[in-house]
């Protein structure tokens, strides 16, 4: 999955916290979030003079992208075979944010498991040829 697929499957599945998610949809949905939110407060702080992190255009897109966030986060932790309800290790500081991190990185697990298919881009990234889904 490139940087594009990426961010329009995040969009496309912004609700969907049943099935998984590969390591490069995360990632790039993380990049893509983290360099907009960046790109945002750079521009609120220009136009209104607002601190970096309550700006009103950083703040929406904050919103926007927090449920698409929290769902990417919850399918690649079922990609690993990992209840979503881990992610509330996300309250533990630091701590649970290592966890959650070191899990995120894991790679996928082979075949399916009890929430579903491997992801279809799992064929792609690893050279293997297109899927048949």
């Amino acid at each position: 999955m490139n940087f594009g697929e990426a961010i329009r499957s995040g969009f496309m599945n912004y609700i969907n916290f049943k099935d998984r998610s590969s390591r490069s949809a995360f990632w790039w949905w993380e990049l893509f979030a983290l360099i907009a939110a960046t790109l945002l407060s750079i521009i609120d702080t220009a136009l209104f003079g607002w601190d970096n992190t309550t700006g009103p255009l950083n703040s929406l897109f904050n919103l926007v992208a927090f449920i698409p966030t929290l769902a990417l986060g919850v399918r690649r932790l079922h990609d690993t075979d990992r209840s979503g309800w881990w992610m509330l290790l996300i309250f533990l500081p630091l701590i649970g944010m290592i966890v959650l991190i070191i899990w995120w990185c894991k790679p996928t697990q082979l075949g399916p498991n009890r929430f579903g298919p491997m992801p279809a881009d799992y064929y792609r990234q690893n050279g293997v040829g297109d899927a048949d889904f």
